[in-house]
């Protein structure tokens, strides 16, 4: 498979939606995850990520302009001992709750699907990180409707022990930009990821679209220590 770059990735789609990246950094020593929303109308763009414990949320920058909370309002980034959890949507929250409950990633998922939100139907993208004992792996996962039929959901999930340096996957909900919104077709990119978190955080941000991009997570975790460092990018401020 190529290894893309994920800077001409993201400079060549104008929508790819809302994204997650998890890899491992070029010199071996950190888990790297992403996460970045994007958005087209009012009510999407009129978000901020904002911290909360070890996770993240979103948050409606303009409280007055907020008309729909039910599919832009939750937590992304959630830690569950020494799992953490990356997902678009709430099912971060059903993920937590059920592997709290000694369930698997993947079983969690099965109690989902995509968002119903007619046409587009958005897939629900989810990720998962394990650092023990300095191993580091992870899972990746897309729920989407069956090329647009909104009567049938289609699950993947993509599962990758001790990732090479210097390389990571990236899955975003969009193929492209449309109308109605073509979901994410195919395995998540292989990508080469290289610079530290703020070169990372900094590359990711200039080469979203700068119409469509609301904000970004950047994780790195230190594969032996698990202690971990975090930029947030919010375009509203």
């Amino acid at each position: 498979m190529e290894i893309l770059s994920i800077e001409k990735e993201l400079r060549d789609n104008s929508y790819p939606g809302r994204g997650i990246i998890i890899g491992k950094s070029l010199d071996g020593v950190h888990a790297v995850t992403a996460y970045f929303i994007m958005g087209r109308s009012v009510n999407s763009r009129n978000r901020v990520f904002v911290e909360d414990g070890e996770g993240i949320r979103t948050q409606a920058f303009d409280p007055s302009k907020l008309t729909d909370p039910s599919l832009i309002i939750y937590s992304p980034v959630r830690v569950l001992g020494n799992k953490t959890i990356v997902t678009n949507g709430d099912q971060t929250d059903t993920i937590y709750e059920l592997m709290d409950k000694q369930m698997t990633f993947e079983q969690a998922l099965r109690t989902r699907e995509f968002e119903p939100d007619a046409p587009n139907y958005t897939p629900r993208i989810s990720g998962i990180m394990h650092i023990e004992d300095g191993k580091f792996n992870y899972a990746m996962s897309i729920l989407k409707s069956n090329n647009g039929d909104g009567s049938s959901c289609n699950r993947f999930t993509f599962a990758y022990n001790n990732p090479k340096a210097g390389e990571g996957r990236f899955i975003h909900t969009y193929k492209c930009d449309g109308n109605p919104l073509p979901s994410f077709e195919g395995e998540p990119k292989l990508i080469s990821l290289s610079g530290d978190i703020d070169e990372f955080t900094a590359s990711l941000w200039n080469n979203l679209n700068e119409d469509n991009k609301v904000s970004l997570f950047v994780r790195y975790i230190n594969i032996e220590t698990g202690k971990y460092e975090t930029r947030i990018i919010n375009k509203n401020k």
